[in-house]
């Protein structure tokens, strides 16, 4: 298990209440796809139900209309004039101006219009709204209408930030997110030349612009950036939306759709195609040498059939199945041999030199079936089978793409035990000792397909709760193929596992990676957490919602069920539906196959049963006290000092630009406002109790801004052109990391009256310096530096009066450094010596003169932290941090734990579920932090430990 990496974010109005916002991954362009109509007739229409919108005039849900549209039209012009017609109930002006035609699915007699939002010509993130309607016999219906269209959108349309300054913006922002909590030796990868340097460099690349719906709009650049996390080797792809107006990033999230969540921050594939060649499995016509029959032996020992083609160029019998799509797009399913290939060398792009796999005879042999090609070939078959003939669906898209499959993927050499979607294709880890690969349960293949199923119909944003009504919905699926497949009845104890068979040694439940029917997932246990953390909790909570959609299945039989939930995905949801808009999809397409009262009670009862009613998210409770709610801000974090908190907040709904606020610790008294409302994002702030010092980001520059507590002028004390965090304050001495495109990390101050700031390692680049703390007049930080034969790392200490620096001992020879932080009489910091555990880290102290070297919890003692944040004050020491643990749970998400200076007494500071981040020690115990139990970003405050929170 890797090292998870320090995540800031916000659980906020878009990542854990609601839906969220994330790219959406759609390409604009009409799409009609025929497929059969179901046997059943509909019933007659009921009742029109109108289900009003969350900050919008326009309504989220309308069911149950018979309206009369023009039949001869195309059914995007039917629909756009169907809603032009009814301004009065949508509220949309200008339907024709405003939203562009996305997809049209024929489904028999039924006709779904899925339509983009725009706003002056720009495309809203996750505004998707859809028309449902009915054509037979030369006439033409509206049945109904869904989705999600912002009334309320003014945003100027023209940025006032150069592309140039986003992208770098964008980069920096990554390279803070993935690598901000250490500073480890992979840093010296970058001090061993400009070669080097440049290779483990982040690149970014912008795109359009779009409008974020908070609000009355943010105008932001997306931009991608990709490249290397030089202390894991891990791939990296991460989506950053830049404000257009201000150069600050706004949004970032990684896109990689994983069967898990990943055992640390993985930044993973995005959209790039394979080559157009890459989609055939031979460069000769297939008509010329037509499909053909072989076998293979699964992992399980099942002899199962395979359609393959017989390559002539090669000789060999190879797993390009040409069979099943014969009839419409004649493309094809095809298994690729990545055996060895690096996950980084797959993620979001084809690898060069991989061949479809083959086989001199049509039985393909041992080698097949040990790398999982076997399995993969056969289950992605019987996926597209299952869409076919159960949902009349031509495979993911519709329209008959073809479907690629990786197997034998490995990770840093060794094993992986994942699975992907990146938007092009499926990736299957090679598995380990305990698990085979991945591709050896069909429940697996079919969560994997499913996800290109959902991006080519409601694109559900891979963030919060649409993220895990996306995984729930990939679950749901898959399990229902494999019991469908297997003939497991839904009352066998196993029948909700996922992954079950991929056990080697275990028993199924004890390794399946969730269950849909634990009994166990419901609202009460939603984890509010932040999109560092698996993108806002898609894999965390999504259990609560396939957990509920499998109860329902195993009551009314998956046949309706499965119908049900197929047609709630492809006509009713869009991208940014939560838990709430899901549930009522569900019931609207029950409704509309004619369930009858009592099916449509078990519906409602499943959900319930589940938490999933309107408002569940006012029921989520807390030990703490609020001192500040809904800052809906990200990545800012929190201080504190001489009795006061600052911290970073927008408005409620999150579109305004961040302001400083600043208050008393004992919540007595109003906070104040500390920082000018002048279009700027003003964050990173800290406190000393007598001044506050924060960043403002400009469209060029970003300041350093200081303001007395007390009132009075603000003060620019310097102007940087690179990122910077980590602010401190103290006496007037203003302490901050400068952080680099290339990752080069340096510790500076500002004294007051300095014209630019003094860097406490002389800017080298062959020395880097991170994380600093300051108290009482010394300034310690992390350093890394050359000997004659290797970098190290260690912590140092400068006396601020007499320029004296101290390095302090080391017991061991650290790999990674986190967080320091300094009291009247010890510096205290995070040290990680043990790179092969699971991501402990030990807390460390010394003597303020550097002797004395003392772990006061070590990274090797049993139950030891993993811990990324560290805050002190003369009574305590504060960290953030994880429990080890292989499932995600409340306990394993971010906590503040607390001890004793001497590291006795440890236990938690508050029993809070969901995510705990950026904890600031005040004096004594107290701490406060940010909290996202409740499904916002709320600062929050105890003053005394809870325990061990049983």
């Amino acid at each position: 298990m890797r090292k998870p990496s320090n995540s800031h974010g916000r659980p906020g109005s878009g990542a854990s209440r609601g839906a969220g916002i994330a790219a959406l991954l759609a390409a604009a362009g009409l799409l009609i796809t025929a497929v059969p109509a179901q046997a059943a007739t509909p019933p007659p229409a009921p009742p029109v139900d109108v289900i009003p919108g969350d900050d919008t005039a326009t309504p989220a849900l309308v069911d149950g209309l018979r309206e009369a549209v023009d039949a001869k039209a195309a059914p995007a012009d039917a629909a756009l004039g169907h809603l032009a017609a009814k301004e009065s109930r949508y509220r949309i002006a200008e339907p024709e101006r405003d939203l562009a035609p996305l997809q049209t699915l024929k489904h028999g007699a039924d006709e779904t219009v899925r339509l983009q939002q725009k706003h002056h010509g720009v495309p809203v993130l996750g505004g998707q709204y859809v028309v449902r309607m009915e054509s037979k016999g030369g006439k033409r219906v509206v049945t109904g209408t869904s989705g999600q269209y912002f009334t309320g959108l003014s945003t100027a349309t023209e940025p006032s930030v150069d592309k140039d300054v986003a992208v770098r913006r964008a980069v920096s922002a990554t390279a803070e997110r993935i690598g901000g909590g250490q500073l480890t030796k992979a840093d010296a990868v970058r001090k061993e030349g400009e070669k080097s340097a440049k290779a483990a460099a982040l690149a970014g690349t912008a795109g359009g612009l779009v409008v974020i719906p908070r609000g009355d709009g943010v105008l932001a650049y997306h931009v991608t950036v990709r490249g290397t996390n030089a202390a894991t080797g891990e791939p990296v792809l991460q989506h950053v939306y830049v404000d257009a107006a201000s150069g600050y990033p706004v949004l970032q999230y990684s896109g990689i759709r994983t069967l898990t969540a990943p055992k640390a921050a993985t930044d993973g594939p995005g959209t790039a195609a394979a080559p157009a060649a890459k989609g055939r499995a031979a460069a000769e016509d297939p008509a010329a040498h037509p499909g053909t029959q072989g076998s293979g032996l699964r992992l399980n020992g099942a002899k199962v059939n395979l359609e393959l083609f017989r390559d002539t160029a090669r000789g060999e019998y190879v797993m390009t199945d040409y069979a099943r799509m014969a009839d419409s797009s004649k493309n094809t399913l095809s298994t690729y041999d990545a055996s060895g290939r690096d996950v980084n060398d797959v993620a979001g792009q084809w690898p060069s030199g991989i061949k479809v796999f083959g086989s001199a005879a049509a039985e393909f042999g041992k080698n097949a079936t040990d790398v999982g090609a076997v399995d993969a070939h056969w289950a992605a078959g019987q996926v597209y089978d299952y869409y076919k003939k159960q949902h009349g669906r031509n495979g993911l898209d519709g329209r008959g793409t073809t479907v690629n499959s990786l197997v034998g993927v490995t990770e840093f050499g060794g094993s992986y035990v994942n699975a992907f979607w990146d938007g092009q294709k499926m990736v299957y880890g090679s598995g380990d000792e305990e698990f085979k690969p991945l591709s050896a349960d069909l429940d697996v293949v079919g969560h994997e397909m499913t996800h290109g199923v959902v991006e080519n119909t409601a694109n559900l944003v891979y963030a919060g709760q649409s993220g895990a009504l996306n995984e729930a919905l990939a679950d749901y699926f898959g399990n229902a193929i494999d019991v469908n497949t297997s003939g497991q009845s839904m009352d066998d104890p196993d029948a909700g596992l996922i992954g079950e068979d991929l056990c080697r040694t275990k028993a199924a439940g004890d390794c399946a990676f969730r269950n849909l029917d634990d009994g166990a997932s419901t609202s009460k246990n939603f984890l509010g957490v932040t999109f560092g953390t698996d993108n806002g909790g898609v894999h965390l909570n999504s259990t609560i919602f396939s957990g509920a959609l499998w109860d329902m299945r195993q009551d009314l039989g998956g046949e309706l069920a499965d119908r049900i939930v197929y047609k709630a995905l492809s006509e009713y949801m869009t991208p940014l539906d939560g838990f709430t808009e899901g549930r009522n999809a569900v019931l609207a397409a029950a409704k509309d196959l004619g369930a009858e009262s009592g099916q449509l009670n078990v519906v409602k009862r499943s959900f319930s049963a589940h938490g999933v009613v309107p408002g569940w998210e006012d029921a989520l409770g807390v030990d703490t006290d609020q001192l500040f709610g809904k800052l809906n801000i990200a990545g800012t974090g929190v201080q504190a000092g001489g009795g006061w908190w600052t911290v970073s907040k927008s408005n409620d709904d999150g579109s305004e630009p961040y302001s400083v606020y600043a208050g008393r610790a004992d919540g007595k008294g109003a906070p104040k406002l500390i920082s000018p409302n002048d279009g700027r994002y003003h964050v990173y702030p800290a406190t000393d109790g007598k001044t506050v010092v924060w960043a403002a980001y400009g469209t060029t520059s970003l300041d350093i801004l200081s303001r007395p507590l007390a009132g009075g002028p603000i003060k620019k004390l310097y102007t940087s052109y690179n990122d910077i965090s980590g602010l401190r304050v103290e006496n007037g001495v203003a302490v901050f990391e400068t952080y680099g495109i290339f990752g080069d990390r340096h510790v500076g101050y500002l004294r007051a009256g300095d014209a630019k700031p003094t860097l406490v390692d002389g800017g080298s680049f062959f020395l880097g310096s991170a994380l600093p703390s300051i108290a009482h007049g010394k300034l310690a930080y992390a350093k890394l530096y050359p000997t004659e034969t290797e970098y190290k790392l260690g912590v140092e200490i400068l006396d601020l009066k007499t320029g004296t620096k101290t390095l302090t001992e080391q017991l061991g020879d650290p790999q990674g450094l986190g967080q320091t932080g300094i009291n009247g009489s010890h510096v205290f910091w995070l040290t990680d010596e043990i790179l092969d555990d699971a991501g402990q880290m030990g807390v460390r102290r010394a003597a303020l003169d550097g002797t004395n070297a003392y772990d006061i919890n070590p990274e090797a003692k049993p139950h030891a932290l993993i811990a990324f944040d560290l805050t002190v004050s003369e009574d305590a020491v504060t960290v953030n941090s994880q429990l080890p643990d292989t499932r995600f749970r409340n306990e394993t998400l971010a906590k503040v734990w607390q001890m004793g200076t001497d590291g006795s007494r440890l236990g938690r500071v508050s029993c809070n579920r969901g995510e705990q981040l950026s904890p600031a020690a005040v004096s004594g115990k107290q701490v406060v932090w940010l909290d996202g139990t409740t499904g916002w970003t709320d600062l929050v405050t105890r003053s005394r430990p809870a325990g061990l929170c049983g």
